[in-house]
């Protein structure tokens, strides 16, 4: 599927009043619920990136754990759901921006990116989104990961999904925890993975 398709695609259900059931499906109230449960699971949040934002599901139960909260999507329409949504807060400031061209000298301690880096077109722009992202993560901070599996990522068109995509962040941060969460239909399947970023430390010479 061309990327102008998919974009589409993602047009057409953001039109709908709940836009791939975020809502309405305990599948993905699940999801919800175990994606909050990992990002506050180190405390406070100084300033966190939500890539992907779909209609702000997520996005309003992650901002008020959060002092600030940066939202890009490539979506305008999904940034002004999301936004209506979440008028009551004050602290988040939303872009409208393709991962790969979005770029900020900000760190992190916080990057939720979950269900978007199988919309890219390969692996080479998968690699290249990742390696982005961990730029912005500030030493120590932690990056929360979400997909569908690689079979029905795969079956639905994409080049890849969360085994794949877990293994290139393994490349470059630690993971802390991963967790399944399954329904009731051969698509309601995916993986949470929770990662740190490592503080390098420099050792400096005696001499």
């Amino acid at each position: 599927m061309s990327r102008n398709k998919k974009y589409q695609s993602l047009d057409l259900e953001l039109a709908n009043d709940d836009p791939w059931r975020l809502d309405g499906n305990p599948f993905e109230r699940e999801r919800h619920t175990q994606m909050l449960r990992l990002s506050l699971s180190q405390g406070v949040i100084t300033h966190a990136l939500e890539v992907g934002c779909a209609a702000g599901g997520f996005t309003e139960k992650l901002a008020p754990h959060c002092e600030r909260l940066t939202v890009v999507d490539v979506m305008p329409r999904a940034i002004g759901r999301a936004c209506q949504r979440t008028k009551r807060w004050s602290h988040i400031t939303w872009i409208a921006s393709d991962i790969q061209e979005f770029s900020t000298p900000e760190l992190f301690d916080l990057i939720v990116v979950a269900e978007v880096l199988y919309y890219l077109e390969d692996m080479t722009e998968i690699r290249a989104a990742i390696r982005n992202l961990v730029q912005m993560l500030a030493p120590g901070g932690h990056l929360l990961f979400g997909s569908a599996r690689d079979a029905a990522c795969r079956r639905w068109g994409h080049a890849a999904g969360a085994e794949s995509v877990k293994t290139m962040l393994n490349e470059m941060l630690i993971e802390v925890e991963c967790v399944q969460c399954k329904g009731e239909s051969a698509d309601e399947d995916c993986l949470l993975v929770y990662f740190r970023n490592p503080v390098r430390v420099s050792i400096k010479s005696n001499s």
